[in-house]
């Protein structure tokens, strides 16, 4: 069994955190809560987490400066009141060119050491470049978004404080990873009745729902594990026969990994459709629906995914349970917006 209660209450645990900013010794700032029902989160040493970095990070994250055009930002595909997603079933970027995937959440995206849906990218700093130099989303270059604010007083201000540094490379990537740590969401109804002994938080009907989520019938917490509902594997869930998109193959070039992406969170998937990577499936019944059938039967696909026979009213409890996931708090946390 995966989910235990445990009525434990918010602590900090990010103020143990040293600053290792160039500038000054400037303590890091107690700026956001993490559920103490949470692992610890791995922080590289050299981009301790601090105020300065944190509000660099966030003033990137929504600047349109950093595409070719002046017309997206990151915050354009992962936007906070969709729980960082777009609801596009393939992300756009400049020009309404089509990216490969649909956008992904990326609320609780410190705690995974694999980025992008194949696993492409190994650490956030480097995550965070990667969209600006893509043709198919920003096409540009840090040297010359470097151009267009050369000169622009915030923003030197702003690396100095953060880095000790002039704008450049290494506060871009450093910083906007640094806001995305921050992003952690945590405070759903399900946390609150699971976690925080709040037992009227879930309905008689979410209750049912969770169980049937860790139970032997669907298995479902075997990818999804809480708290994080997600195992951050790599598994092919018998979406198709022949997968145009090759998934983790593209990066490995094993034929065993064709299909195969990694695990989503099910945090607040409620606000994240369209499903799937390529953003094929429309509703949470529809998602169920899928795994309830067993999947069309790739050789690749997971072991876990197989007919469930689930009644009508056993989909009804699963989809209210899923939506229990929802973090209100989270999606309207002023901190998380484009800044004044």
């Amino acid at each position: 069994v995966f989910i235990m209660i445990r009525p434990l209450s918010y602590i900090l645990v990010l103020g143990f955190l040293l600053s290792s900013c160039q500038k000054n010794d400037e303590s890091v700032v107690d700026f956001q809560q993490i559920p103490s029902w949470f692992p610890e989160m791995d922080i590289p040493a050299e981009n301790k987490l601090t105020q300065a970095r944190v509000d660099l990070g966030r003033k990137l994250f929504f600047e349109k400066k950093l595409s070719r055009d002046n017309s997206i930002s990151c915050g354009t595909c992962h936007k906070p009141e969709k729980a960082f997603t777009d609801g596009k079933a393939i992300a756009e970027g400049v020009e309404d060119r089509l990216g490969l995937r649909n956008t992904p959440t990326i609320a609780n995206i410190g705690y995974t050491d694999v980025m992008f849906m194949d696993g492409g990218v190994i650490t956030l700093e480097l995550q965070s470049q990667s969209p600006i130099f893509e043709h198919q989303e920003m096409d540009f270059t840090i040297a010359e978004f470097l151009e267009r604010i050369d000169g622009d007083e915030v923003y030197t201000r702003m690396f100095d404080e953060a880095y000790g540094l002039e704008p450049g490379a290494f506060g871009i990537s450093r910083s906007i990873a640094a806001f995305e740590r921050t992003l952690i969401s945590g405070n759903s109804r399900f946390d609150q009745y699971e976690y925080q002994g709040d037992l009227n938080a879930l309905s008689e009907q979410e209750v049912r729902g969770k169980e049937l989520f860790v139970s032997a019938q669907t298995e479902c917490s075997s990818c999804h594990v809480p708290p994080l509902f997600t195992n951050f594997k790599f598994e092919n869930i018998g979406l198709y026969v022949n997968y145009v998109d090759t998934g983790r193959m593209r990066i490995s070039e094993l034929n065993e990994d064709r299909g195969k992406f990694k695990v989503p969170t099910l945090r607040n998937i409620e606000l994240t459709a369209p499903y799937m990577h390529d953003g094929s499936v429309q509703t949470l019944e529809e998602v169920v629906d899928h795994f309830n059938s067993g999947g069309v039967g790739h050789p690749n696909q997971s072991t876990f995914v197989k007919p469930l026979s689930l009644t009508e009213q056993q989909t009804a409890d699963l989809v209210a349970f899923l939506k229990s996931l929802t973090d209100q708090s989270f999606v309207s946390n002023s901190d998380f917006s484009e800044p004044n």
